[in-house]
This record gives structure tokens, sequence and C-alpha cells, in this order.
């Protein structure tokens, strides 16, 4: 086992280290963007992205706001609502679960985060290219070779390893230091005058 806790840290601490990290930026800088202009952001992914799109919708949602009493972002998980997936999946198949709901719920300049290990789901390749002809910012956190998603996003951060929980890993990593960004950087911030008279 403390092999194996060692082989694990040196893979995420190499990974982090990766070129695709520079893109991290980007996508806080795409958010915030998105928050203080009140367009809405998607994430969607399969298994365990499916979770980790869940959660960062809700770390986006509430506690980038507390500091300064202003809200969060206006941001959904696709993969959070099983009676949609389910209902989707039936009536027009398991690969349009996800663009379907952009179709009815996003406009252009919306955003969408996609959450992949292989790049390759169809469902998800099918959300890029959905949201791609909307008119969306669209970026895509996947590993191995990238897939198709990595193609089609137009902000890829590709991580070129062949490990799917280190993959998942990074998708949490990366959405938490977007949200700790986030919440140090508020898209309404809040005089201490404000915020005073509020706590009487």
């Amino acid at each position: 086992m403390q092999e194996l806790i060692l082989n694990y840290a040196a893979k995420l601490s190499g990974a982090l280290a990766m070129d695709a990290m520079q893109q991290v930026p980007v996508l806080a800088t795409a958010l915030r963007e998105a928050w203080v202009e009140g367009r809405s952001v998607f994430l969607c992914g399969n298994g365990g992205s499916a979770g980790n799109a869940i959660h960062l919708a809700n770390d986006m949602l509430y506690g980038v706001g507390i500091n300064n009493r202003t809200g969060g972002m206006s941001i959904e998980a696709l993969s959070a609502n099983p009676a949609v997936l389910t209902c989707l999946a039936n009536d027009i198949g398991y690969d349009q679960i996800y663009s379907e709901q952009l179709r009815a719920k996003a406009k252009a300049g919306d955003i969408l985060i996609v959450l992949s290990g292989s790049g390759n789901s169809p469902n998800v390749v099918k959300a890029l290219e959905t949201a791609n002809r909307i008119g969306m910012e669209t970026f895509a956190i996947v590993a191995f070779d990238g897939g198709r998603c990595k193609e089609i996003a137009q902000y890829p951060l590709h991580f070129d390893i062949d490990d799917m929980q280190i993959a998942e890993d990074l998708q949490l990593v990366i959405g938490h230091m977007c949200m700790q960004w986030l919440y140090a950087n508020p898209a309404k911030p809040v005089s201490p005058q404000v915020v005073s008279g509020a706590m009487q």
C-alpha cells in the first residue's frame, strides 16, 4: 500500500505540472466574466465525472459568493436530474442526454465545461458540438489522448495521463482552484460599509 501511495502522489504531482495547467487561468477568467455578465455555465460528464460536475456546480452556485453576500453564479450540472436523464435516454438516446438539455436551456455566450477521462463518450462529444453551434464558450478537461473532446472544445485542458482516477482528481482540483480564485475575486465587490450595515 505504501508503494501505491507514493506512486499515486507522484503521478498526481506530475500531472499538476503539465502544460494543461496553463489553461486554468483562462477557464477561471471566463467563469468570472460569465458571473459578472449574468451568463450561465453548464457542466457534464459520465460516471465519476458526472458526480464531479454536480460537486463543482454546488461550489460555484453557493461557495464563490458567500465572501460578499452577492450570491454565486448561474450554473447547472446537466447530470444532476435523473428524471430528465432517463427520459431523454429512453426517448431519444443516451448520446443526446446533454445536447438536448443544452438545446433547450443554453444560449450564445454561455459556457459548457465537459469533464471526461477518454474524451470520446458520445454524449459529451455531442454536447460540445451542440454548444459550439449555439455559440457557447466550450471547455473540456480530459486525459488519455484527449479523444474527440480535445479536438472540438475551444479550450481543451488535456492531461496526457493513462489513469482514470488521476483524471477525475484533476477535474476537482481545477474546479476548486477556480472556486477559490472566484471567491477571492467576486463578480460584484461589496464595500465594507454595505457589509457592515447588513450585519447590524
